[in-house]
C-alpha cells in the first residue's frame, strides 16, 4: 500500500490523489498508475477540474492507468489502491485478471447496484483500515 501512496502523490487532480499498484501471485509489481489527464491534455492542477455529478471527469482513474501499464496478461493479480475503486474501475481491474483488491480509504457513496454487481463478479475487496 505504501507504493500505491507514493504513486498517488503523482496524481494531478486536487480533489483526490489516487494511486494503484498491481502485483502478481509472487507479490512482484507488474504495474502502477495514478489519476491524471490523457497524455498531452491539461491537468486539473494546471487548468481546472471538470466536475459532472460531483466527480472530476478530466482524469483517467489510477486503476485504469495501472491496467494500461500492464505489459501483458497475468493470472491471479492483486491490486492495492489508495481509495475504494468505483464500479467502473472495479470492472476494469477484474477484467484484467485481478482476483483480490485491497484499498485504504472508503470513497464516494456506493449505490445498492454497485454491491450487487460486485457480488455477481465475485472478486473480493478488503479495506486495510477495518
Amino acid at each position: 500500500m505504501g507504493i500505491a501512496e507514493l504513486a498517488a502523490a503523482r496524481g494531478t487532480c486536487p480533489r483526490a490523489k489516487v494511486g494503484c499498484v498491481i502485483v502478481d501471485k509472487n507479490n512482484r509489481i507488474k504495474a502502477t498508475g495514478y489519476n491524471s489527464s490523457n497524455p498531452g491534455q491539461p491537468h486539473c492542477e494546471d487548468d481546472r477540474c471538470i466536475v459532472v455529478d460531483h466527480h472530476c471527469i478530466r482524469t483517467i482513474h489510477a486503476e485504469v492507468a495501472a491496467v494500461l501499464n500492464l505489459e501483458r496478461r497475468y493470472d491471479k493479480l492483486t491490486a492495492y489502491v489508495t481509495h475504494e475503486p468505483c464500479i467502473h474501475c472495479y470492472k476494469v481491474l477484474t477484467a484484467a485478471g485481478v482476483t483480490l483488491i485491497f484499498y485504504k480509504e472508503r470513497y464516494g457513496n456506493m449505490i445498492g447496484e454497485y454491491y450487487a454487481l460486485r457480488k455477481e463478479i465475485g472478486v473480493p475487496l478488503h479495506c486495510t483500515d477495518d
